[in-house]
């Protein structure tokens, strides 16, 4: 045999050697995750220069989804104070309603704290109209409403209006006002009742139904007789107008049952709001129209110890009662005062302990019902002025879907679309936020099956005693089939970068040597985390007008190239035409 040359020492063959089996061991050896998020690997021994050229890798089983979703996963929701501030009068916005079209399919759900306090009157409530004059928009506004109403009813199928300007302006004024009402209402735990006339009911469903999402109505739980037990004449003479009007409605009744005690000092326990669902469902079977209507709840709060007794209650007596088990999640409170706040890992896992809770307590009484998320928000008490509807809100809204899908929840309802506080998706000018735009994208291509994410990587090594979350998040789904771009078996993965620095993730497996269409979204302008618009591959998103949403065109990434994330930055990633067996289905 030959001997070694000189400049060529054992010990270096060795280590090329060990560093060949590291890398094919790396991959290897990595299984299939429990969940569609990775988990990281202990590794040590890493040489310099090695983590940067392979920092993670990344593979998708195609073979069988570990979950398969609602169509109408990303779901909305409307809070009732849009009744008491004037914005339900405009619904009907054209704009409004192309937004909220571009979320369909979906789910509507009007309900929040002052769903409880809501009283259906079935009147019109048409004020004499006076026709215009002098400073006709300033003098007459409420006629200016009633003006809009007789347009609308003349129109047939979906009604749709263009409000003036100046009409806009006065509202966000009256809104601006009646804001500072109800924050005094929650501040004093001292609610007024919210009149939902006939007319309100058909404004809001036309908007539903224009929109192509299907309305959930809150009842009022909290409209009860002198023995506690539920006063049903208001709820009956809302479903006999329903009925009439032929509207497809399901139902869910009251919100956040838990907080009775602190919010009117009377508290309903878990069995009396069994007994309160089960005589609702035999209302709705004794209206015709509403007999195989579907029915929620309990939306319980918080996963806290007192909610948690209730639902447990609750699902022992009326498990089999309801369609689906609702309840609700916030991270934070008004105190929070950075965006780099919405970046942390403890608060973004807070999601999964909570679904955990939940999931046990349902899977105790009846395994396999379906849970949604019936609220989900960044903040409660209405978010954070100049944070919660700003990019950095986008993390927790991103990771929340990515975690909520993994773990089986069914439908998540965000709160709220429009006008409510500042977690709203659509601002008081009709300008997509941040998160809406995240939501576009994410109905563009995110289908409901959802798929176990494979990585190996070298990461920080495990230390005794302290918890590694995980600052790079990767979630995988099939394609949306929706999407006539992409044929069926294609994937989609998106990844949240929470690094300050940019990450590097090569594809690997079944994903290797694959053309990839990516559409990363960062903020646009100068206000970093703060940034109240998003840029997609670099080009800001605007609506072109009323009716017409930007193209969301994405950049193609040659086959075999490393997928480089900004820091701080979330992406969605077409691979095209890989024909994975589990999204062809």
């Amino acid at each position: 045999m030959p001997k070694c040359s000189p400049c060529a020492s054992p010990w270096s063959s060795l280590w090329l050697t060990s560093f060949v089996i590291l890398v094919v061991q790396s991959v290897i050896s990595s299984s299939y995750s429990s969940s569609s998020t990775y988990q990281r690997n202990a590794a040590g021994g890493k040489r310099p220069g090695f983590l940067g050229r392979t920092l993670v890798l990344l593979d998708v089983n195609t073979r069988s989804p570990i979950r398969v979703l609602n169509d109408n996963f990303l779901s909305l929701q409307l809070d009732p104070a849009i009744i008491r501030d004037g914005w339900l009068d405009f619904l009907s916005s054209r704009r409004l309603v192309t937004l909220a079209r571009g979320l369909s399919p979906a789910f509507l759900r009007f309900g929040g704290k002052r769903t409880d306090f809501l009283q259906f009157n079935n009147q019109k409530n048409l004020a004499k109209f006076r026709g215009p004059g002098p400073d006709y928009y300033l003098k007459n506004y409420e006629d200016d409403i009633v003006r809009s109403d007789i347009a609308l009813d003349k129109q047939k199928g979906c009604k749709l209006a263009h409000h003036p300007d100046i009409m806009l302006e006065l509202q966000r004024e009256k809104a601006a006002s009646t804001q500072l009402v109800l924050l005094k209402e929650q501040l004093s735990n001292i609610y007024s009742n919210i009149t939902i006339t006939a007319r309100s009911l058909d404004k809001l469903y036309n908007f539903a139904d224009c929109a192509g999402l299907h309305l959930i109505l809150g009842l009022n739980a909290l409209h009860r007789n002198p023995d506690n037990s539920w006063n049903t004449s208001s709820t009956l003479s809302l479903l006999k107008y329903g009925a009439g009007k032929k509207y497809n409605i399901s139902w869910e009744l009251g919100n956040e049952p838990n907080a009775y005690r602190s919010m009117v000092g009377r508290a309903v326990n878990s069995t009396q709001l069994a007994h309160d669902h089960a005589k609702l469902r035999t209302l709705l079977q004794s209206v015709r129209y509403y007999n195989r209507a579907h029915l929620y709840g309990p939306n319980a709060g918080r996963p806290r110890k007192n909610a948690v007794l209730l639902l447990d209650g609750f699902m022992k007596n009326a498990g089999s009662i309801i369609d689906a088990v609702t309840w609700q999640h916030y991270f934070m409170d008004g105190r929070v005062k950075k965006a780099e706040d919405f970046l942390k890992t403890r608060l973004l896992d807070t999601l999964t302990e909570q679904i955990a809770k939940v999931t046990k307590v349902v899977n105790t009484h009846t395994p396999g019902k379906k849970v949604w998320l019936g609220g989900l928000g960044p903040a409660w008490a209405g978010g954070i002025n100049n944070l919660s509807e700003t990019y950095a809100a986008s993390f927790l809204w991103m990771n929340s879907l990515g975690v909520a899908a993994v773990q089986g929840i069914d439908v998540v309802l965000r709160h709220s679309f429009f006008d409510y506080g500042y977690t709203y998706l659509v601002d008081q000018n009709f300008n997509p936020l941040p998160d809406y735009w995240f939501s576009l994208v994410f109905k563009r291509l995110v289908g409901p099956r959802v798929l176990a994410v494979r990585v190996a990587g070298l990461q920080r090594k495990p230390q005794p005693g302290r918890v590694i979350r995980d600052k790079l998040r990767i979630y995988a789904h099939c394609t949306s089939y929706y999407n006539p771009n992409y044929m069926r078996g294609s994937i989609t993965i998106y990844i949240i970068n929470l690094h300050r620095s940019r990450k590097k993730i090569k594809l690997a497996g079944t994903l290797r040597n694959r053309t990839v269409h990516q559409y990363l979204l960062q903020p646009h302008g100068e206000g970093g985390l703060r940034a109240r618009h998003v840029q997609l591959n670099g080009e800001k998103l605007l609506m072109g007008n009323d009716e017409t949403f930007p193209e969301l065109k994405p950049k193609i990434l040659r086959a075999g190239r490393t997928i480089a994330m900004p820091p701080m930055s979330i992406g969605f990633y077409v691979i095209k035409n890989i024909n994975a067996y589990a999204c062809r289905r």
